[in-house]
């Protein structure tokens, strides 16, 4: 046997073994995540209540707190997900994100899942909805993973 054919049976074994993961499993991972986002908010912005006498510093439309509190989300999924894969609620749970030809996660792949679906999802709460294709879809992607052509298995 070929080289070649040996790698290519290894990862065919490989991809039928994966499985994808589910709506409630990734509901329960986002909201471990969300709870680690917003202690980290709270964290970084309760200096805040110390300036203006603990009113908020509008810019334009937004708060400051507002600002900050969006770039922390953001970056803390981009990152994560960079550099581990998944993020500590995935961890806890036993996720992992992978592209969908199972290379390796780039950071453009990253930017369209992580900041530009989640935007999409935060910004209209009518999208919200949109998180049911998780559930009925055959490889249990959300719009935001179609966004990056990516997957969420669960991890070995």
């Amino acid at each position: 046997m070929s080289e070649n054919q040996e790698t290519y049976e290894t990862q065919a074994t490989e991809v039928v073994k994966q499985r994808y993961a589910g709506f409630w499993m990734r509901f329960w991972a986002y909201l471990a995540d969300l709870i680690i986002v917003f202690s980290i908010n709270g964290i970084l912005l309760s200096p805040f209540k110390f300036i203006n006498d603990g009113n908020g510093m509008d810019i334009g439309l937004w708060t400051a707190a507002g600002i900050i509190g969006a770039i922390v989300l953001y970056l803390y999924f981009l990152l994560m997900t960079k550099f581990f894969g998944k993020t500590i609620g995935k961890m806890i749970f036993g996720l992992r994100v992978v592209r969908e030809d199972r290379g390796p996660l780039e950071w453009s792949d990253l930017i369209f899942r992580e900041v530009v679906g989640r935007f999409i999802h935060r910004v209209f709460w009518f999208t919200n909805l949109l998180y049911l294709f998780v559930a009925f879809g055959a490889q249990k992607q959300g719009i935001h993973d179609m966004f990056g052509n990516t997957r969420v298995i669960l991890d070995r």
